[in-house]
């Protein structure tokens, strides 16, 4: 992963960048006065073995740096006035960001390039093995670690940022997944769980009492396109990633009564306590969420039943208790309880509490309590 100011610049600038540096380089090593006896038809195509190759670096990484470092070493031999190591370090810098270990010229063999071309300059003149050769030498292989190092931790930051970038791309891939899920389920469960109660009982009527049947099927009929609705106004949003989730509100605790009105058809009788005030949007749409739910599992699991419903806020924190006179043990056949799991995942997401179980004086509880920001 580039930073933002190369992914800018592209590939191609870059290089042109790269090429303008070499020439400027190279000129600049011709224009250095040195008196070392080496004549202008050596040092003009030395100085250009030196300062071109930077110009393909991004290219062919690790030939340019050879190539570099052994012209470097070759002015060295020749005591040539030049920061001999300063373009093999800007050639090694590349190297170091863009090869990872696996790919990278062991050390080993750059070493027996060096010492090639340290024997064919001995041979083929005289060294003057000298303090200040040595200096140089020293100076010019720190440089070369220091580009290195520095071209290692580079590729290591950009490793981690693009390692984070991932991971957060995943989580966000997961977490509207999840949304996804638990909408559908919310939207799907309670309709199709008022359906099924209705139609069982158009079937065992059908014959004694016809009109009952008509009855629960008109019920089938409502509450299906009901639902319906809802589905396609959620996959509509989905589509259009959010834009337009203004133009239909989200269900909130006004839709409560309507909630008690569906669950009275199918047998089941609830009375709501409401005392929350306004609330924000994203609560009241999680806390009718959570009553729906509950009430579904109600209706699935024990209509005919009454069902006390008693939400309150202090401005601050938001209860919800949800109680039935229904049997307290109740089978989910067929690995259900995806409801439960369901309310669960919206008061954590807000840091709460909830618990659901069967009641010691008879029915089943629901409780969830969560803070709020008003």
């Amino acid at each position: 992963m580039r930073s933002p100011l190369l992914r800018r610049l592209g590939r191609r600038r870059l290089i042109g960048l790269d090429a303008g540096a070499a020439v400027l380089y190279t000129l600049g090593l011709l224009v250095l006065p040195h008196d070392t006896g080496v004549s202008a038809a050596l040092a003009v195509p030395l100085a250009a073995a030196t300062g071109l190759p930077l110009a393909v670096r991004r290219l062919w990484p690790v030939p340019a740096f050879l190539a570099v470092l052994c012209a470097s070493t070759l002015t060295l031999l020749l005591g040539l006035p030049w920061d001999s190591f300063a373009g093999a370090a800007f050639a090694l810098y590349i190297v170091a960001i863009t090869r990872g270990r696996r790919r990278w010229v062991p050390t080993p063999l750059i070493g027996a390039v060096s010492g090639v071309v340290i024997l064919a300059g001995a041979i083929a003149g005289p060294v003057n093995w000298q303090a200040e050769f040595t200096g140089r030498l020293l100076l010019g292989l720190a440089v070369l670690g220091a580009s290195w190092a520095l071209g290692r931790v580079v590729r290591e930051r950009r490793a981690d940022t693009a390692r984070s970038a991932r991971q957060l791309a995943d989580r966000a891939v997961s977490d509207e997944r999840l949304r996804i899920a638990r909408e559908l389920h919310d939207v799907v469960a309670h309709s199709m769980s008022l359906i099924a109660v209705k139609a069982g009982v158009a079937v065992h009527v059908a014959e004694a009492r016809p009109q009952e049947a008509l009855d629960a099927l008109r019920v089938i009929e409502t509450t299906s396109r009901g639902s319906l609705a809802e589905m396609r106004h959620l996959l509509g949003v989905l589509r259009t990633g959010g834009a337009d989730t203004a133009l239909t509100p989200s269900p909130g605790l006004a839709d409560l009564t309507g909630l008690a009105e569906r669950a009275a058809m199918a047998g089941v009788h609830v009375d709501l306590e409401v005392d929350t005030g306004e609330l924000p949007e994203g609560v009241a749409l999680s806390a009718y969420r959570i009553v729906q739910e509950a009430v579904t599992n109600v209706v699935k699991h024990a209509a005919p039943a009454r069902c006390l419903v008693r939400l309150q806020a202090d401005g601050f924190r938001v209860r919800i208790d949800v109680t039935d006179d229904g049997p307290g043990v109740r089978v989910l056949p067929g690995g259900g309880g995806h409801g439960l799991i369901g309310m669960r995942e919206r008061v954590m997401m807000y840091g709460g509490d909830f618990t659901a179980g069967p009641r010691p004086e008879g029915g089943f509880a629901v409780s969830a309590a969560f803070p709020y920001e008003p």
